[in-house]
């Protein structure tokens, strides 16, 4: 072990600090455990780029992302939890303790929660990066309901881009169906139920080529494959549905994942490992939101405390 290197103790640690981590860290050290977040960018995730979330329980009026994971941080740190700004590059077991090593120091914990998050699958074009939370959106259950009477446009054409887009017409008027191939891969019985919806239209054969706009999205270049033609599309918003990628990297050799990718838990939230929780979009599930990534950081650390006091004989003092 580096000497220059400082050996900081926890009882428990947690990967991420997006609501997944947040919660557990409220739970962990409302429950008198030393708890450290450990985030290596900004406190929040993914839900920093959401302008407007009105499907949180408790807030009646529309808030931003940023309101309410400022909360959550307050929150946690007001039970004593502490976060520390460095990436982990590497975690590895000793006896039932874990060590946790970043660029700067060494940190020994008893139980570890990953709460690493997960990440969309880009379209990669211009505009895209720039009009995110602005019309750029990856979850219809999230933003779906900003858009009552308006037009938007679907990307992607496996299950959930066309559950999203069935989802959509509750609120748009029209929604726009655009996929690259000339037939859909989602199950049969969803492809129907989309062909029979009149406010969905399928753009076949075609990609985007670039998000435009002002302070907000106005308009789609689109590419058709087939007749390699150019077309614009109006448009008041556009949900990306061409994957979903887990931020496993540190555990992928470690833990048992779905095929694909996603960290398999039980109910506990825990891992195929003693001691190692996890929770949030890094998990397998059925539902990704921040109101169920809260729910999954909470179990986490109540069934990490209880696994830990189960164990407290068998830790080094």
């Amino acid at each position: 072990m580096d000497s220059l290197r400082k050996e900081t103790r926890y009882d428990v640690a947690i990967i991420g600090g997006g609501p997944a981590g947040l919660a557990a860290a409220i739970y962990a050290a409302r429950g008198a455990m030393s708890t450290v977040i450990f985030e290596k960018g900004l406190v929040g995730g993914q839900i920093l780029v959401t302008a407007e979330v009105e499907n949180y329980p408790g807030f009646e009026e529309t808030t931003s992302g940023y309101f309410i994971v400022e909360k959550m941080k307050n929150q946690a740190l007001k039970f004593k939890s502490e976060i520390i700004q460095e990436e982990v590059r590497a975690i590895s077991p000793e006896g039932l303790c874990k060590i946790i090593e970043t660029n700067n120091n060494i940190y020994r914990t008893k139980a570890v929660i990953f709460c690493t998050g997960a990440h969309p699958r880009k379209l990669l074009v211009p505009g895209e990066k720039r009009f995110t939370g602005k019309g750029v959106s990856y979850c219809a259950t999230c933003d779906g309901a900003l858009y009552r009477n308006k037009t938007v446009a679907v990307i992607g054409g496996g299950d959930s881009a066309v559950e999203e887009a069935l989802f959509l017409t509750k609120f748009a008027q029209k929604v726009y169906l655009i996929h690259r191939r000339d037939k859909l891969r989602a199950v049969h019985a969803i492809q129907q139920k989309a062909f029979n919806n009149k406010k969905i239209e399928i753009i076949w054969d075609t990609v985007v080529q670039e998000i435009e706009g002002d302070s907000i999205i106005k308009n789609l270049i689109l590419f058709n494959k087939k007749e390699s033609k150019t077309t614009n599309l109006a448009i008041d918003g556009i949900f990306i549905y061409v994957g979903i990628i887990p931020n496993n990297d540190l555990v992928e050799s470690k833990l048992d994942l779905d095929p694909q990718g996603f960290i398999i838990t039980d109910d506990s939230r825990h891992t195929n490992i003693p001691g190692f929780f996890a929770a949030g979009d890094v998990i397998h599930k059925v539902l990704r939101q921040v109101v169920t990534a809260v729910s999954d950081g909470a179990t986490a650390a109540f069934s990490a405390e209880k696994w830990i006091e189960e164990n407290i004989d068998n830790f080094p003092q």
